[in-house]
Formats: structure tokens, C-alpha cells, sequence
């Protein structure tokens, strides 16, 4: 699980070769969530203030997670993306 970004306790990661639709996952503490890149859907536990910053950075950086997500896809090392600020 290649971690691309950390911020306030949350990691930030991608697996290779996942299933469709493009996403990635969060974890904060014991809670985790599968959220889509594109529409912000969220499976999992993460919820609150967590789910709000994760859901703030996505929209931040949607072109660099559709980028990590096509980089996965192809076994490429996944590229750094910033935390939120």
C-alpha cells in the first residue's frame, strides 16, 4: 500500500492493479475509507472531521490522485502529493 500523503494523523494511499472506479484509501486511527477521485463516494468508517479534510484535499487534488491512480495501474512508482495545509 504506497502511501502518497499524510496530513493531521490521515494516511493517504493507493494499491496496485485496484478495481475500478478510480480511488484511493484513507486511514485515520482504526477508521478507513475507499473514496472515489472523481464524485468523493466514501465506503469505510472513516467519518467527522477526518472525512471532511480527506474530502477537502481530493478536491484539491484531483488531477495528481487521476495521475497516481493511472501510475498504479501500470505498476509505476506512485508520486508524492501534498498534505492539506
Amino acid at each position: 500500500m504506497p502511501t502518497i500523503s499524510r496530513f493531521y494523523g490521515i494516511v493517504v494511499y493507493m494499491n496496485f492493479d485496484d478495481h475500478e472506479p478510480p480511488h484511493f484509501h484513507a486511514r485515520y486511527g482504526e477508521s478507513e475509507s475507499s473514496i472515489e477521485i472523481q464524485t468523493g463516494t466514501e465506503i469505510g468508517t472513516l467519518r467527522g472531521r477526518a472525512l471532511k479534510l480527506v474530502q477537502e484535499w481530493r478536491v484539491l487534488h484531483q488531477a495528481e490522485l487521476f495521475e497516481n491512480w493511472l501510475r498504479a495501474r501500470q505498476h509505476r512508482p506512485l508520486l508524492p502529493i501534498p498534505p492539506l495545509d
